[in-house]
């Protein structure tokens, strides 16, 4: 089912009499399954008797972009290339700023449907492709369960005052879509005879991109790989989800993170098929619906209603004058920028997490958080702290560059937090120290985990 509420035109053009094809700009959501962007313009090619054409503009210039991104990114592409070809619709690659490639391929559209982007970027791809259609353009939300303005028209102060809201419409919304086939067969079309994806590594040369991070051979992109993960976590993590998800040694987490970023998998697929087990593992089931779509939804909320979401200006009043009066505190111990992001510090727990997300583009939630406490600890300012957190995230998560990541980041310096105690540095934000993850974790089985991980590279590596 395709809710009203998800559809929202960009411009007030008509729909094109004359076009000879309807156009889906994919972005965001990169599946040719459980999308309602793509469904929605099958449906709108159906009624006016038109092929679809699929098209992802291909940009290097994605904030922060790097091989290790694209990479995985464009394995995924290759597949949902296939998978859309399957459904008679031809994904056509451009490479480009996404607005112009977008808008000259959309030359002879009877109408342009896209999905929805969460980041300014994003954002401001679709309203400059809005002015330069001479079509209509429509917007599909599909990577949020709930709507993003059905939960919220303005900016939530934490995750107790968007739940509610949240939880008041997902039953509407926790609803299976339909596929609908497509009529009128697009493969044949002449704009369909671009170049298949093509290998990765010859077009990551090509982009030019930043060469490090390197690629992580242990994540492969891909819906299916996606859903295989999923399949996986069903099986074996998710009975012991509620008790273990916060245990760094442990492997109950989905790993969906990256697949959920780039729209390799439905947030509301997930959200279906995980729900299914609800009988057999209550407290597991809400405790993971909590986390796929009231935290990530709190997180999108963020980076819709506040312009600052990747900088410390968006912590709450409270958060920013606390750090502030506490700024020139002393230091205990302080580190440079090469020295952090080569994980070289004296705390064992946090280099393994710092190596762990250099490594393999992950890193276990919880140590997230620690992470990015020690960030606001041992740089010269909250500022400082802030800023190498967000491009750290971003240089080496495979789900960088994302609202979980931005919420998570400004998360440690308080933002959806309370005050606490008030001491130096940190101020009345919220404090963690080593001794707290030793009560807590067996923190040993953690280092030795990410060692080993080390070690099975280094063999790896001719």
């Amino acid at each position: 089912m395709i809710h009203r509420e998800r559809l929202r035109d960009l411009n007030a053009e008509p729909i094109r009499a004359r076009g000879s094809y309807t156009l889906y700009w994919m972005q965001r959501a990169q599946r040719a399954h459980y999308n309602h962007a793509l469904e929605h313009a099958i449906r709108l090619a159906n009624e006016n008797g038109l092929p679809l054409l699929a098209a992802f503009a291909l940009t290097p210039r994605f904030p922060a972009g790097n091989r290790r991104s694209y990479a995985f990114m464009l394995e995924g592409l290759r597949q949902t290339q296939a998978d859309l070809a399957a459904r008679g619709i031809p994904l056509l690659l451009r490479r480009g700023q996404p607005s112009a490639a977008i808008a000259e391929l959309a030359a002879d559209a009877a109408c342009v449907v896209t999905d929805r982007g969460y980041l300014r970027v994003e954002r401001a791809w679709r309203q400059e492709l809005a002015r330069g259609l001479a079509c209509r353009l429509t917007q599909v939300e599909t990577d949020a369960v709930v709507p993003a303005d059905v939960t919220s028209d303005k900016e939530e102060y934490a995750a107790r005052t968007i739940r509610p809201r949240i939880h008041r419409h997902l039953a509407t919304y926790l609803a299976p879509l339909e596929e609908t086939p497509l009529e009128r067969d697009g493969l044949e079309h002449p704009l369909a005879q671009a170049a298949p994806c093509g290998a990765t590594p010859a077009l990551l040369d090509d982009l030019d991109l930043p060469p490090e991070p390197q690629p992580v051979a242990a994540w492969r992109g891909g819906p299916d790989v996606a859903q295989r993960l999923l399949d996986a976590f069903i099986a074996g993590g998710l009975a012991r989800y509620a008790d273990d998800r916060n245990q760094p040694a442990s492997a109950t987490t989905s790993g969906l993170s990256p697949y959920l970023h780039f729209g390799q998998i439905s947030p509301l697929d997930v959200a279906l098929r995980v729900r299914a087990h609800e009988a057999a593992h209550p407290e597991s089931v809400a405790a993971f619906l909590e986390e796929l779509v009231v935290r990530r939804e709190l997180a999108i909320n963020m980076c819709l209603h506040h312009p600052a979401y990747d900088r410390l200006a968006c912590l709450p009043d409270w958060a920013r004058a606390t750090l502030a009066e506490h700024a020139a505190d002393p230091r205990p111990v302080a580190y440079s920028a090469a020295q952090l992001e080569a994980g070289q510090t004296h705390d064992p727990y946090w280099n393994a997490a710092q190596r762990e997300m250099r490594l393999t583009g992950k890193m276990h939630g919880y140590m997230r958080m620690y992470w990015g406490k020690k960030l606001l600890e041992w740089t010269p300012d909250p500022a400082t702290g802030y800023d190498l957190a967000v491009a750290l995230n971003d240089r080496y998560e495979l789900d960088g560059r994302d609202p979980n990541g931005y919420a998570g980041v400004a998360w440690c310096f308080g933002k959806h937090d309370q005050a606490w105690k008030e001491r130096p540095i940190f101020g009345k934000v919220r404090y963690m120290n080593a001794k707290g993850l030793e009560r807590k974790f067996d923190m040993a089985a953690y280092v030795e985990r990410i060692e080993a991980l080390e070690r099975q590279a280094s063999e790896a590596t001719p």
